[in-house]
């Protein structure tokens, strides 16, 4: 079916997963705050709220079995869109059932934030569907005000307190040159549908278009700041670190992956005339992303902060496979975002049984000889931590992963040899941390008055056990995860300018014969 989304019960229709998730995650808010906080109650609306995810993603599987489309409108309704929920909502399951057992450690009987999880997911969904500059700014502040609150749910943590405050100024301010560059696109195009734009920009000849440029400048830096790319990346440390940590876990992947879903989408459907602006700047936020991230990450100390200079790294990656402008970079994409999102889940799944009800920081040194004392972590861990690296075979997944983001810039129209080069370069540098944390599992004594690892719960181990086996199944057997990844690519979209010479597809250069006409009212 081809959806018409001017035809009001269409849009509804097309919408169906994200109602089911806005509707129910009302209807909880009210049951969390009716009766009082308690350790049954966080739980009971935890596990409510895992049926209401497991629902949504029910519903999303249905729309994409369906194989419905849509030409034009607001939102998408494509491949794209439906697998990025997937690995959205993957990623909430994870977070809820952390969290459930983490506040009955940590002491925090408030229900509310397994809603504001809903909530922030509701927004990501949005987001991933956002074909309409102002849809895409609905989607990031519904999950943005969600995530400032998330970070710093833990009322009795200081760090907690100082890492919401940091993120929600930080926020704002890049909110606003977000809103500023949507404000000037739509200034000089007269448009904020993605597809208008893109229209517009060739029937006008717009790329000379200095209000259209800045705009663009600003839109990225916005959308930079959201996906933590290097050198907007100051904030990603200090929030990873002190919010709990479900949520740092929460932040790293889903945030991550649906602001680069519509980082993607944005550039492929929109900006394609523009790739001789837009080009050299990621270039750049990709290889500055891969290297400030491993460089800080080698020093680090806390368990935290490293894994948060490692998703500064992987930032970078995923530019890279926006900066691929083809098919194969998009399957890539959805391929990665998977891979990182399993092995992120299950590495803060073992530092939140780490934590032991306080505010101190997990140190590497507090993994010594993890092996000796709970064999299953360690072994766990290691995986989670050689997925993220890209090792073969133990690494599972995280190797495919690797291995088609570097076919995607190789085969890329553009030239992205040297940056393909970079990728592998700081991957092995990046070893020099991950191999650390396992170094410390398995060759250092445990010490006697080393941490008490508590026992794990049954959500806790269902998810460790869960991204383990998937991590080491698709490993071996990666067909099924790269043909879903191919079939959910986006398109390639060129046009040609009206009255101009034809794109070249890839190309980083506006046509030779082209010049700048009036900006458009």
């Amino acid at each position: 079916m081809s959806f018409d989304l001017l035809i009001p019960t269409q849009l509804m229709a097309a919408l169906l997963p994200d109602i089911v998730l806005m509707v129910g995650a009302m209807v909880l808010m009210l049951y969390a705050a009716w009766r009082p906080d308690s350790v049954q109650h966080q739980r009971s609306v935890g596990m409510a709220s895992i049926g209401l995810l497991v629902a949504t993603l029910g519903a999303v599987i249905y729309m994409a079995w369906r194989g419905d489309t849509a030409a034009q409108g607001v939102i998408a309704v494509d491949g794209f869109r439906w697998s990025v929920d997937v690995v959205i909502l993957i990623a909430a399951l994870g977070t809820i059932a952390l969290a459930i057992e983490y506040n009955i450690r940590q002491g925090i009987a408030q229900a509310e934030m397994h809603v504001l999880v809903l909530f922030a997911t509701a927004g990501m969904m949005v987001l991933a569907a956002g074909r309409d500059l102002m849809v895409i700014f609905l989607g990031i502040e519904i999950m943005s005000v969600a995530v400032y609150v998330l970070a710093g749910f833990n009322r009795r943590s200081g760090a907690a307190a100082e890492a919401s405050l940091k993120y929600f100024l930080l926020g704002a301010f890049a909110t606003g040159f977000l809103l500023y560059g949507i404000a000037l696109i739509y200034g000089a195009t007269g448009a904020t549908q993605l597809a208008e734009i893109a229209s517009r920009i060739a029937e006008h000849r717009l790329w000379g278009s200095t209000m259209l440029l800045v705009g663009l400048g600003l839109l990225t830096i916005g959308l930079a700041f959201k996906v933590a790319s290097a050198p907007f990346h100051m904030w990603a440390p200090d929030v990873y670190d002190g919010a709990p940590t479900p949520i740092t876990a929460f932040m790293a992947s889903a945030v991550k992956a649906a602001a680069f879903a519509t980082f993607a989408r944005i550039w492929y459907e929109t900006f394609q005339l523009l790739s001789f602006a837009w080009g050299p700047v990621l270039w750049w936020l990709a290889v500055l992303s891969m290297v400030i991230g491993n460089v800080v990450a080698l020093s680090q100390q806390n368990i935290k902060r490293m894994l948060a200079y490692s998703s500064i790294v992987h930032s970078g990656y995923l530019v890279v496979l926006v900066l691929a402008n083809s098919a194969a970079g998009t399957a890539a994409f959805v391929f990665y975002v998977l891979a990182y999102t399993l092995a992120t889940f299950g590495a803060f799944a073992v530092v939140s049984l780490m934590q032991e009800g306080n505010d101190e920081p997990v140190r590497i040194a507090d993994f010594a000889g993890l092996w000796h004392a709970r064999p299953g972590l360690a072994v766990g861990m290691s995986v989670y931590l050689l997925a993220l690296l890209g090792f073969p075979v133990f690494g599972g997944i995280g190797f495919f992963a690797k291995w088609y983001l570097v076919v995607a810039a190789l085969t890329s129209d553009i030239n992205l040899v040297l940056l393909a080069v970079i990728v592998v370069v700081t991957s092995v540098i990046s070893a020099g941390y991950y191999l650390q944390v396992i170094r410390v599992m398995f060759m250092q004594p445990r010490a006697d008055d080393a941490r008490s690892v508590p026992i794990t719960g049954p959500l806790t181990k269902a998810v460790l056990a869960t991204t383990v086996a998937v991590i080491l199944f698709f490993g071996v057997f990666p067909t099924p995860v790269t043909a879903w990844s191919e079939w959910s690519a986006l398109p390639r979209y060129y046009r040609t300018p009206v009255g101009g010479p034809p794109i070249a597809p890839g190309t980083l250069a506006p046509p030779p014969a082209a010049s700048p006409a009036p900006e458009a009212n």
